[in-house]
């Protein structure tokens, strides 16, 4: 075991690095992922270095008092099996100790994940492909664009998805470049959507809706934005969506599964596209 190496908080420009890192693991991020995903908790990257080189990295985001988001858990491939891994990850569950802690799992780390015990929730199941209008529908009330006025009352309907504030990442997320697309109904906001580029086509996460009418509605504003292939996680029970998906041209592919330590979180209602598998 190497006994230079040190654990602590990411810079800027690493976080931009460990984001690449996840592209090159063929994870297909956004484009202008790291700032976003940096305003969530500035001290939450944390990386093992040797020698001033970063080796592995990992985001442990405390949300909140009481809950917490582990992802982007990567070591770098010429150096795996030298420890940094375990060196980041035990640094990031102390972070987060005390709290419900979250992850989406790929099925080749399910085993792991369980065995340090995190508990299965649900599955969730990325759908892609070229969008195709035929299979939606309009009915669900006016889809406007996000407005000054309405960002508090976004923020607001965040809570019914989301289970602890995360004003300063909405912030982020919710901001040009991204195409952000809110549902009024009566005054009220009925949902929200976002999508933003990636290397490969855009992702669109979170997607919340009050039903599903005004979920579609929210998915084909925004898909219809895109000039190449769309994709959305969308968790497994939201099996009327996913049929939706199918109808639009967008096939299931890619799968993890929703894990959770020290507590559960209730699926939302709401919630029909996670926001990103790296952040929750």
């Amino acid at each position: 075991m190497q006994t230079s190496r040190i654990v602590r908080a990411l810079h800027m420009a690493e976080v931009g690095t460990l984001v690449d890192w996840a592209a090159g693991e063929g994870w297909n991020p956004g484009l202008h992922d790291a700032a976003a995903f940096r305003a969530a908790d500035p001290q939450g990257f944390l990386g093992a270095f040797v020698d001033g080189e970063m080796l592995a990295g990992i985001c442990a985001i405390r949300y909140g008092v009481s809950y917490g988001f582990v992802g982007l858990y990567i070591s770098r491939p010429d150096h795996r099996g030298e420890g940094h891994g375990k060196a980041v990850w035990e640094a990031g569950m102390a972070r987060l100790s005390g709290r419900i802690v979250g992850l989406d799992g790929v099925d080749t780390q399910f085993e792991n994940y369980r065995s340090k015990g995190f508990v299965p929730a649900y599955r969730t199941i990325r759908f892609g492909g070229r969008y195709s209008p035929e299979g939606a529908t309009r009915d669900a009330g006016v889809v406007a664009l996000l407005t000054p006025d309405l960002f508090d009352d976004v923020v607001a309907f965040d809570g019914r998805i989301f289970p602890q504030p995360r004003v300063a990442f909405l912030q982020r997320w919710l901001a040009p470049p991204h195409v952000v697309r809110v549902a009024v109904s009566g005054g009220r906001v009925a949902g929200y959507g976002v999508m933003r580029t990636c290397g490969v086509g855009a992702k669109i996460g979170c997607l919340s809706a009050i039903d599903l009418p005004t979920a579609n509605a929210l998915l084909a504003s925004l898909a219809e934005q895109a000039t190449g292939d769309v994709f959305i996680d969308v968790p497994q029970p939201r099996a009327e969506f996913a049929s939706l998906l199918v109808a639009s041209n967008l096939t299931p592919g890619f799968e993890t599964t929703r894990m959770y330590r020290g507590g559960t979180i209730r699926l939302a209602s709401e919630l029909f596209g996670v926001t990103t598998l790296e952040l929750g």
